[in-house]
Formats: structure tokens, sequence, C-alpha cells
């Protein structure tokens, strides 16, 4: 039975990260609906968000290689010309991941509090879900070389407040995006090139916990299936949001925010 837990919570992982629902806030609300300690186990989640990571990384892989070709092309060579855009897109990452950062770094303890509070949790995917709504019909002209420092900083804001479990991170920055003026294709774009940072970030702070724990090798293949499943479930639930988001149909995802945020304020009144 521990045996499948951990492949029904990378599945879970899997699902949540990419969609517009909060990973986050489903952790939590798993965690309370089924007081599970399993999520308590930081080196499993480790595992399933490098799971995630590998299947986001696969899927954007060309488009990566392309932008550290350009980065470094331009610092470099004496082709400035040929890389500026590149090298100017990477920028804007660097751009949009700074509030996150900042706000990671300075208010830690108090988005952990967060976690604890469930009437908090079912009012963030409230506003997931009106997020959500709101941009049902927004789609701009802009494409990748039209983004700008200011979209990017107002961007990265949004992702910011996705640090509250049930803001979902992917669904603020698309929020984010589509108010910008960007295009469907490049929203989606933006929104995944913003996520490594972050994921690079919590990770390498995961690993330190990771490398001081004691031992966990009997739990080493239950955790590479999760693992696993994560990356595998994660690659399809892009396809799933990509699908939607180019043919208009991201408010599906808010109804399901808002079923999500009524139960929880109900469930834990």
């Amino acid at each position: 039975m521990e045996f499948i837990k951990y492949i029904i919570l990378g599945i879970i992982q899997g699902i949540t990260e990419p969609l517009p629902i909060s990973s986050s806030g489903h952790l939590v609300l798993i965690k309370n609906l089924f007081n599970t300690n399993m999520l308590n186990d930081v080196n499993f989640e480790i595992f399933v968000n490098f799971g995630s990571f590998l299947a986001i990384f696969f899927i954007f892989r060309k488009e990566i290689i392309k932008l550290l070709k350009g980065f470094f092309g331009l610092i470099f060579t004496k082709e400035k010309k040929k890389y500026q855009p590149d090298f100017k897109y990477c920028l804007l990452i660097i751009v949009g991941s700074i509030p996150a950062g900042i706000a990671g770094i300075l208010f830690k303890s108090k988005i952990d509090a967060f976690s604890e509070n469930l009437k908090i949790l079912g009012i963030a995917f409230l506003i997931t879900a009106l997020a959500l709504f709101l941009v049902r019909n927004c789609n701009g002209k802009k494409n990748d070389n039209d983004l700008t420092y200011k979209d990017a900083l107002i961007i990265g804001l949004m992702q910011m407040i996705a640090l509250v479990p049930g803001i979902s991170r992917s669904g603020a920055v698309l929020v984010g995006c589509l108010l910008c003026g960007l295009n469907k294709e490049a929203s989606l774009k933006y929104t995944f090139m913003l996520y490594f940072p972050v994921s690079v970030a919590s990770m390498g702070l995961g690993l330190l916990d990771l490398m001081e724990a004691g031992n966990i090798s009997s739990l080493l293949l239950p955790y590479f299936v999760g693992l696993l499943f994560a990356s595998l479930v994660t690659y399809f639930s892009y396809q799933w949001l990509s699908d939607w988001v180019k043919k208009g149909k991201l408010w599906k995802f808010s109804i399901y925010c808002l079923c999500l945020g009524i139960f929880v304020l109900f469930y834990f009144r």
C-alpha cells in the first residue's frame, strides 16, 4: 500500500505541476484530507519535482539550447546582432524571475505558514478561478520578440503572488502574459521558461536537505517510481494544457478551481 501511495502522489504531482490548478495547493489539500505523513517527506518531494522538471525540460529542450547558444554566443563571439534576440529573451527570463526569488527568500516563513491555513487555501483557489476566467477571451498579438522588460516585471510579480499555495504558478504567469498582450504560443513559452529558474533554485535547496538526510536507500525504489510517474504524467499534462490554451479553453480550469475553493472553505470550516 505504501508503494502504491508513492505512485499516486507521483501522478498527482505530474497532473498538477503544469496545469493552472496549483500543485502546492493540491498537496496541502491531500495532506489534510487523508492525513498522510508522506507529504512531509522532503526527500520524496525533491524526487517528484525533479521528475516534472525533466519532462518540461524535454518538451522545451530545443528552445533552451537555442537560448543558451544565444546568451553565450553574444558574450563570447563577435556575431552580436545574430544572438541579440535570444540574449534579450534570457535577460527577460532573469527579470521575470527576480520578484519570486526575492519574496521566496524574505518571506519564506510566512509563505510556509499559509500552507497551514486552509481558509487561505480555499480563497487562493477562488482567486485562481477568477483570474483564469477573466482572461478567457484574451489573445494578444505580441510574440517572443515583442516582450518588454516592463512586461517581464509585471509577469514576474504575478509569479511572486503564486508563491501562496492555491494560487497556481502556471496560471498566474499565463494570466500575466495574456494581460500583457502576448499571443497564446508566446504566453505558453514564457510561462514555462520562468518555471526553470524557480524550479532549479528550489531543487538546489532541496538537494542540501537530501545530503543531510539519513539513510534513504530502502526508499530509493519507490522514490524513483514516483519520479517516473511524475515525469510521464507531467509530459502529457503539458500537452493537455497547451491544447486547451490554444483552443481558448483555459476558462475550464477556472470551473475546477472554483469548485475546489468552495469545497475547501465549506469542508474545513
